[in-house]
């Protein structure tokens, strides 16, 4: 009899771990996705961020769900926390510590790398789960690549002098030449982190930054729009820190460490605001459920934040 109790509470413990941590093992409920496209303006805190006229990422958001709480990784600097997005993990998993941080300077060593030496991306995921799947890296700050194996990015394309807007033509031309593949583009800006380590953040020139870069957000949308392309297209708002005014960021104030993060596309509900909680860590996890992949490294430590999709009856 007391054998018998002990298997049942076996394998109801058995049941009950496999019932959690349903944001990994749930794939029947994942919605599949056609292309993914990642928004990436540096240094938007969420102060700026509402004070800040975008009408065109309203819109966008409109169509989504936004959180103006995530919380991202220690330190609140760049490299370590585009890298946290777009791995699934922290820098305790990474190892990328620093804006400094290159494959030859190395002070932490990732607990898992590739033949290259990197640590595992949302590329090379993508790369090994769908033979045919297209990915596009577009920056501007020129160390953001360092964390990344180009070997798993289709279209690598680094404009110089805080330029973006190149970029942004490219990425749609990636996305119209590609249209019939899977797609995972990454449009990724530095200009609004700048203006506010220049003067200030929350300054009129940061807010401006962020209010042009809507602007030509607005135009990309509307090109992919006219092209028939939206609709099936999951997009998604991200950024890396935000900033304490004339003191810049790197700290753990809640204004340099909660930021917004948003997305939209089919099945994510619309017009809601996101209240669990949530962190960049999740970006890449989030990514690769909507992709229907399955080899996700053991190392990765993110979670899908399932309340942003729409119910199924």
């Amino acid at each position: 009899m007391i054998r018998k109790q002990n298997l049942i509470i076996y394998w109801s413990f058995i049941w009950l771990l496999g019932s959690c941590n349903t944001s990994k093992v749930a794939l029947e409920n994942r919605v599949l996705t056609k292309r993914v496209v990642a928004i990436g303006l540096d240094g938007i805190s969420v102060d700026g961020y509402k004070a800040a006229k975008h009408p065109n990422m309203d819109a966008l958001m409109a169509d989504g769900v936004l959180s103006l709480t995530t919380r991202n990784v220690m330190p609140s600097v760049t490299l370590p926390n585009w890298t946290s997005h777009l791995t699934g993990s922290g820098p305790e998993q990474h190892g990328v510590l620093s804006n400094g941080w290159t494959k030859e300077k190395v002070i932490l060593p990732s607990i898992d790398n590739d033949d290259d030496g990197y640590y595992p991306s949302i590329f090379k995921i993508l790369k090994e789960a769908i033979p045919d799947v297209k990915t596009a890296f577009y920056y501007n700050w020129a160390e953001l690549i360092n964390s990344f194996n180009p070997h798993y990015i289709d279209e690598l394309s680094f404009e110089g002098n805080d330029e973006y807007q190149n970029n942004y033509g490219k990425a749609f031309d990636f996305i119209v030449d590609n249209k019939s593949d899977p797609i995972m583009v990454f449009l990724y800006s530095v200009h609004t982190d700048h203006a506010g380590h220049n003067h200030g953040w929350m300054s009129p020139e940061y807010i401006t930054s962020i209010e042009e870069a809507d602007v030509h957000i607005g135009k990309f949308i509307q090109k992919l729009k006219d092209e028939g392309l939206y609709g099936d297209t999951h997009f998604m708002f991200f950024t890396d820190h935000g900033g304490v005014p004339e003191k810049g960021h790197g700290g753990v104030t809640r204004q340099e460490l909660e930021v917004p993060w948003a997305i939209t596309g089919p099945g994510i509900r619309k017009g809601e605001m996101l209240t669990e909680p949530n962190n960049s860590v999740n970006t890449a996890m989030t990514i690769s459920y909507l992709f229907g992949c399955k080899n996700i490294p053991l190392s990765w430590t993110g979670e899908v934040p399932m309340t942003i999709f729409e119910t199924k009856e």
